[in-house]
């Protein structure tokens, strides 16, 4: 999915009154912001007419962190040391670490398993950075100056999770000269985000709105936000000309409902359709999840009341009233029960070398190798696979390039190893990737054409192979251009859509990339020869639209694997779905071995 970069803030402008109690405002890109003049709050929202369920923003899934240590550097001079663990994070765009949250602390221990768990929103086309600082404490201050430092790690989210059973163990560093004991972290997804709630509601002598007729009812739901304001989750089909209507049954995820706090207020607007989209408000009633959770029952049947009205008529007592008629609780499988089983996701690297990119000796170049900073070929490579090798156990990654003479014949290839060793196209990590590009710089010519479809199909024979959900495959593509064997390259993609593959284009350069929207395949499903993609599989950015104005590489990259990520979970489940195949169970839980009791404070 192409998606535009993030635009500046756009002034509101009213415009006529949505219901009864709100007034609505609009931005000049047409997306709209209703104020409640009942609750003195802004309701999020796209307009109610436009709402699509499918593209609403859910909160991101919830992993809970666990930590032990073992054989910690012993502090105390009568007794063992007494450790605490603090948790940092880094923003996304600089490097600045935030203290995130501390465990308790226990008592006279080297080898703690602390019981307070650290809460973390988790997103896969992210890189998110932590560290782990053990103190021991020695006093009632929390100043952390005032404990003793025991030592540090270093980690990703990402590697976390990606480790098998979720599981990683790593050495404590951060004090010259000593060994500092390892840490675990364990991370887990938590249950309420994976839980969706299937759920029909009906109405019954709703107001009468229509001059000729009686109403078109529809409800739409809310999700009330920590600062109050309320974002639409939820809008059910329109019933016909009826006081008494029944909605069928839908879907909707817990954290979309609620973001996983059981209590937290749902606000639910009933609505009579309108055809010029001006719809009638009939009156609104508050729930919970806890409240809807107990199923069809008197306690399920809501008032659906109209404040203006009930301000006006004193013998008002409500515009009817909607009743839950079933409420079923289904758990999800998700992205993380795969990884967590097992699942590898294995990522490999198609390098742009042909010459429009430029003479690489000269600082116009797209491949120019400057000694102050990467170039986009390189930023993009460092972006995305910074990420993705989180979830690939032995980092290990093969790395093509395309569209070269290579020495000594000067033969022209279209799927060419950058390590030069056709049998052993691997790389030893990013790091290596990087290097080999590098290399590889200085030994090919830059040639032509732009021909995509011998390295799509150079991973397709791979992800072909495997047909148990073992394994995942994701080629990373950077190109600078027009595209020279679109038809070639579509059919190759076509193949590839019944696969356990996913392919991410980043155009680098000034380029027009039209073609490359087309392969993208988000507008119109992607054909071939007649054929059609059995899923989409592509997506297509330009790196110019992420390049950050300030000169912040960081951000820049942040913003460019966030976006080329950010479908992958998806594309991957939507395989393993269609093709039935289970997680793996996760190994059996770590036991630590047996330990003194601890006390804890």
């Amino acid at each position: 999915m192409h998606r535009a970069s993030p635009a500046a803030p756009t002034a509101l402008t009213r415009r006529p009154s949505l219901g009864k109690g709100s007034d609505q405002f609009v931005k000049e890109g047409g997306e709209t912001h209703t104020f409640d003049r009942m609750n003195n709050s802004f309701i999020s929202m796209a307009s109610i007419g436009d709402f699509d369920p499918l593209n609403a923003s859910i909160p991101a899934t919830k992993v809970e962190i666990t930590v032990s240590c073992r054989n910690l550097l012993d502090r105390d001079t009568f007794s063992k040391s007494d450790p605490i663990c603090v948790l940092y994070t880094q923003g996304m765009g600089n490097k600045e670490w935030r203290e995130f949250g501390r465990t308790e602390v226990i008592d006279n221990t080297l080898n703690p398993d602390f019981v307070r768990k650290f809460i973390l929103d988790y997103f896969f086309e992210e890189r998110q950075n932590l560290r782990f600082d053990l103190y021991d404490v020695d006093s009632k201050s929390a100043n952390l100056s005032k404990h003793d430092f025991l030592g540090q790690a270093h980690c990703t989210l990402g590697e976390v999770v990606g480790s098998l059973g979720s599981r990683s163990e790593k050495s404590l560093g951060g004090i010259s000269g000593k060994k500092c004991g390892t840490i675990i972290v364990k991370a887990e997804e938590l249950n309420n985000c994976r839980e969706s709630v299937m759920m029909q509601f009906c109405g019954n002598k709703l107001d009468k709105k229509d001059f000729f007729g009686k109403s078109d009812p529809f409800l739409v739901f809310y999700r009330s936000n920590e600062d109050g304001t309320f974002t639409i989750c939820h809008k059910t089909e329109v019933i016909k000309n009826t006081l008494n209507p029944v909605w069928q049954a839908f879907k909707i995820p817990v954290r979309a409902l609620c973001n996983g706090d059981y209590d937290r207020t749902i606000k639910v607007e009933v609505y009579d359709w309108d055809r010029d989209g001006s719809h009638d408000f009939i009156g609104e009633f508050s729930t919970s999840y806890r409240e809807l959770s107990r199923g069809q029952s008197q306690f399920n049947v809501y008032e659906v009341v109209n404040p203006k009205k009930k301000g006006k008529k004193k013998k008002y007592l409500n515009s009817g009233t909607v009743t839950l008629l079933s409420f079923l609780v289904d758990m999800e499988v998700t992205f993380l029960d795969y990884i967590k089983g097992g699942t590898q996701i294995n990522f490999t690297v198609a390098i742009d070398f042909t010459a429009s990119n430029g003479n690489p000796a000269q600082p116009t170049s797209l491949h120019y190798m400057s000694p102050y900073q990467l170039n986009a070929y390189a930023m993009a490579l460092k972006a995305v696979g910074e990420i993705i090798q989180d979830y690939d156990s032995d980092k290990m990654f093969p790395a093509l390039g395309f569209g070269a003479k290579l020495p000594p014949e000067g033969r022209v290839s279209h799927e060419f190893a950058l390590n030069g060793n056709p049998q052993n196209p691997y790389c030893a990590g990013i790091e290596g990737v990087m290097e080999a590009y590098y290399q590889s710089l200085k030994s090919v010519q830059l040639y032509g054409p732009t021909n995509f479809s011998p390295v799509i199909n150079h991973v397709a024979r791979y992800a072909a192979s495997v047909k148990d959900g073992s394994q995942y495959f994701v080629l990373l593509i950077i190109t600078d251009g027009v595209i020279s064997d679109m038809a070639q390259t579509k059919e190759s993609i076509v193949n590839a859509s019944c696969m356990p593959m996913s392919i991410i284009i980043v155009g680098v350069g000034p380029a027009e990339f039209d073609a490359m929207v087309e392969l993208d395949g988000d507008e119109i499903r992607i054909s071939s020869r007649g054929r059609f993609a059995e899923r989409d599989i592509v997506q297509f950015v330009p790196f110019r639209d992420y390049i950050d104005r300030t000169g912040n590489h960081i951000l820049s990259m942040a913003r460019l694997a966030k976006d080329v990520l950010a479908e992958i979970p998806d594309q991957f489940l939507s395989y393993m779905r269609t093709r039935g195949f289970k997680p793996s169970p996760a190994p059996p839980p770590y036991t630590p071995p047996g330990q003194p009791l601890q006390t804890q404070i």
